[in-house]
């Protein structure tokens, strides 16, 4: 985000966790970031790493071990929730752990999604709804259900 013509991360950059995702799917997103290849450097991103079970958690730091000597300019970030960090993998991993204060203001970081999000063209597009001809927009209600 340091400059607003850097891309948002692609599709195989991230991995959002849940407690059903498998060791697989984990599998094949640590191999996409610890095997080097054309790619370019990315910098990839695991959400919500403490949803995992502990049977994925611990085959995950497994491959992460085998894999990890393939490549010593690896990015990987994976985040938690930081009332969860005694679940497996966030304590696994927890000699790399880096406390982050975001960089940038709020503003910031909504122009610069907005500035990604922003339609060329909204006359045939869901995003004409959406404030700023945008193709997302979160819609939120303090009572959810009831209209308000």
């Amino acid at each position: 985000m340091n400059s607003p013509e850097q891309p948002l991360p692609t599709f195989d950059e991230v991995l959002l966790c849940t407690p059903q995702t498998s060791a697989e799917q984990v599998g094949l997103f640590l191999r996409r970031c610890l095997i080097p290849c054309r790619g370019g450097e990315k910098i990839y991103t695991m959400l919500y790493a403490d949803e995992l079970s502990y049977d994925v958690s611990c085959r995950a730091e497994e491959l992460f071990q085998r894999l990890q000597c393939y490549s010593s300019s690896y990015r990987l970030i994976i985040l938690c929730n930081c009332e969860r960090d005694n679940s497996y993998l966030p304590s696994a991993f927890s000699h790399y752990k880096v406390h982050m204060i975001p960089q940038r203001s709020r503003a910031e970081i909504q122009q610069y999604l907005q500035h990604h999000f922003r339609v060329a063209q909204p006359l045939d597009s869901a995003a004409s709804v959406f404030k700023e001809h945008t193709c997302v927009g979160v819609v939120s209600s303090k009572r959810a259900g009831m209209g308000e």
